[in-house]
């Protein structure tokens, strides 16, 4: 979601590390920048100007301006500044109730129905008994929507015919009888704001009595979710956001925006298209990823959920010894498929713009592809990739439904990722990595 702003923050911030000392005329220049940056992220106009104002003040402190590494100690103000700004520490669902009712809000198309089934999920992992309550009764095949993305993860599912105000009654009736601790109700939306629809909501909030009104906002679609998200607040007191398809091209300027203007916190984001792509939002974590500094915390968190103990511990062992073959890159490919989109995993490598990955353009729907070219390999040339000639590469693209052209480029990203494994080995390539990485994963 940030990939733009990340990308225009990490030149504006290579430029600061290469002044020894600083000034006042070239931190307001790169600040000029950053601004401009933010801007274009599509970041509210008064949120840009209190955030560079903050930056500027503490920035031009005589510590900063004295220290031996100025450059380092500005990115580390814009981190804690961006980290403030996005909420300072994660907000916790406060799940009071028997059960606990959280209501989820927004407007149609948003990803509300698919953020329901994905909270759902994430609170049973959390040792809850979420059902998912249906009481969209406007938009044709809401509730089998609902119910289909409730079956696939074996969530309960509850709705009945009549209207909202009768479908929670029944549904606070069944909670009782099926022992569920938490009722996700997934509220209708509309395409626009209408007195209707908040009247309808400002009702079933006095009969549900939530412990959260979560209002899920689309990422891409910009400053108009903090406008919808203050008229929703205005009406029902909303006590969070969940931002859905953050895995998309969206600027991110809302993400940055909506907790500044509205002063709601930013509780959840749903990273991809499975039910599973759902993660809590740690605004200090988030504030890593946007200045490209990396997210090892949330990465080895998804890791420990997709990846098996022995195949890690396998990998890690191979990795010491810099003996990385095709066979270790398919099975990785396979677990890194789990863990989310894998723009969004690699980004959340420490140095990535530095790494032998910048410019390699895999991606999700590359993959297929890749696998296929593999599969046609012979186990011999999995295990010793340097072995394959003009008439294998030939064989390898007619067997996958390929050209040679796309074999010689997988064999040249191949040959930058053992160049990797092997500097990694050593002590060397991805800053802040190295022989302490390697020991973690063994």
């Amino acid at each position: 979601m940030f990939g733009e702003l990340t990308t225009r923050l990490e030149g504006v911030f290579k430029t600061l590390r290469g002044h020894g000392k600083l000034s006042e005329s070239n931190i307001d220049g790169a600040l000029k920048e950053v601004r401009r940056a933010l801007l274009e992220a599509d970041v509210h106009f008064r949120v840009v100007r209190d955030f560079t104002a903050a930056v500027r003040e503490k920035s031009l402190g005589q510590a900063v301006l004295k220290s031996i590494t100025p450059g380092q100690q500005i990115i580390k103000i814009v981190h804690d500044e961006l980290a403030e700004l996005l909420g300072g520490k994660p907000a916790d669902l406060a799940l009071s109730g028997a059960p606990a009712v959280i209501m989820l809000v927004g407007l149609q198309g948003s990803g509300k129905t698919t953020a329901a089934a994905k909270l759902a999920l994430h609170l049973r992992k959390k040792g809850r008994k979420p059902a998912l309550i249906g009481v969209d009764v406007y938009r044709p095949a809401a509730k089998d929507q609902l119910q289909t993305l409730a079956m696939g993860p074996g969530i309960p599912y509850f709705s009945t015919p009549g209207k909202p105000r009768e479908i929670v009654r029944a549904a606070l009736a069944a909670a009782e009888t099926e022992s569920w601790d938490c009722l996700i109700v997934d509220t209708a939306g509309r395409l626009q704001i209408d007195v209707e629809l908040m009247q309808e909501l400002v009702d079933l909030k006095a009969q549900l009595k939530p412990a959260e009104i979560l209002y899920v906002a689309d990422a891409m679609v910009g400053q108009d979710a903090v406008n919808v998200a203050t008229e929703f607040h205005g009406r029902l007191a909303l006590t969070g956001v969940i931002f859905a398809k953050t895995d998309g091209d969206a600027r991110g300027g809302a993400a940055l925006s909506i907790r500044a203007v509205t002063g709601i916190p930013v509780k959840f984001i749903g990273t991809g298209e499975k039910t599973a792509d759902f993660e809590v939002f740690y605004p200090e974590r988030m504030a890593s990823r946007i200045l490209g500094m990396g997210d090892v915390v949330t990465l080895v968190e998804r890791a420990e959920e997709a990846v098996a103990t022995a195949e890690a511990e396998k990998l890690a062992a191979k990795l010491q010894k810099a003996a990385f073959t095709f066979e270790d890159f398919q099975s990785q490919l396979r677990q890194l498929k789990k863990m989310g989109p894998l723009k969004e995993v690699l980004g959340m490598l420490p140095g990535m713009g530095a790494s032998p990955f910048k410019g390699l353009d895999f991606d999700d729907r590359s993959l297929v592809q890749v696998e296929a070219m593999i599969q046609s390999m012979t186990l011999q040339e999995r295990r010793h990739p340097a072995i394959i000639n003009g008439s294998r590469r030939r064989r390898i693209a007619l067997g996958s439904g390929t050209s040679v052209q796309d074999v010689n480029k997988l064999q040249k990203q191949f040959a930058a990722m053992q160049k990797m494994v092997k500097a990694m080995a050593q002590g060397k390539g991805m800053p802040g990595m190295g022989r302490r990485f390697l020991r973690a994963g063994g």
